[in-house]
């Protein structure tokens, strides 16, 4: 059953395109998601003026804002030292662009991808242990850095197949400021070789589950379409989403920004969302 109060959903973008959805954002304090950022471009320019002109933009908005962090040929769990040094650089670029337009999520990228069956996928024997602590080499001071600006780093489901290992990255940080970020699309994809249903990792992370990509797909690409274009099972997310004892950060993020609104009102007349 849907809810009798259904959660507001909101919209990742670039800062284009937030004259165009400043109405809309601001008539629930939607949670926004400013994409910029995870462009290396944007971070080696001068991009403050950028901020600023964001900040303007949404004067008067007092909902949840963040940002997508780099994730271009970025790995967060590299062993070779120098990579992760680069990474580390990436990284502390988009949280200066966090603490300019004062954001309180940055997303960035799950680096688990391997071989063999998805319920053995790195057991929890040595070669786990290492891919957690190169991540933790990595990200030690991000997360610090990230904390004292009062954001949490979501870290995203892209390729895993079994929301455990990710699962375990989060809680190894032991920090309010590391939570998981699922993708539904991306659980979608998995699912159609053994994975988990999207609805089914919301119940695995509980707690831990600090923001939802909302996307549709046929299972065939990461197509990012709006909700009902596709077949993705929004009953069951919703369903689980509402099981919750908080909302998560709730983002729809389209292949085409002018798939936004669509996406929106196909929630909102099923009553998923506002």
């Amino acid at each position: 059953m849907t809810s009798s109060n259904p959660p507001a959903v909101g919209a990742a973008l670039l800062s284009f395109d937030l004259p165009k959805y400043r109405d809309w954002i601001l008539s629930e304090n939607r949670d926004i998601e400013i994409q910029d950022p995870c462009m290396p471009a944007i971070l080696d320019a001068d991009w403050r003026p950028l901020a600023g002109q964001i900040k303007s933009q949404l004067d008067g908005y007092t909902g949840r804002m963040g940002v997508h962090g780099p994730f271009y040929g970025i790995k967060i769990n590299a062993f070779d030292t120098k990579i992760q040094q680069v990474v580390r650089d990436r990284m502390m670029q988009a949280l200066e662009f966090v603490e300019a337009i004062q954001a309180t999520h940055m997303v960035i990228h799950s680096p688990f991808d391997y071989f063999g069956n998805h319920f053995l996928n790195l057991t929890k024997g040595t070669r786990r242990k290492l891919e957690i602590e190169a991540a933790h080499s990595t990200l030690k001071d991000v997360v610090s850095t990230a904390a004292d600006l009062g954001c949490t780093i979501v870290i995203e489901n892209i390729h895993d197949r079994n929301p455990d290992l990710l699962l375990d990255l989060v809680q190894s940080f032991k920090s309010d400021f590391v939570r998981m970020s699922l993708d539904v699309g991306h659980a979608m994809l998995m699912q159609q070789i053994g994975g988990p249903s999207a609805d089914q990792w919301v119940a695995a992370a509980g707690d831990l589950l600090g923001h939802v990509h909302i996307q549709d797909t046929d299972g065939l690409q990461d197509r990012h379409w709006p909700p009902g274009k596709g077949s993705l099972n929004f009953f069951a997310l919703f369903e689980e989403l509402n099981a919750l004892n908080h909302t998560p950060r709730l983002i729809l993020e389209m292949d085409k920004s002018d798939w936004i609104l669509e996406g929106y009102e196909h929630l909102k007349a099923k009553g998923f969302a506002k």
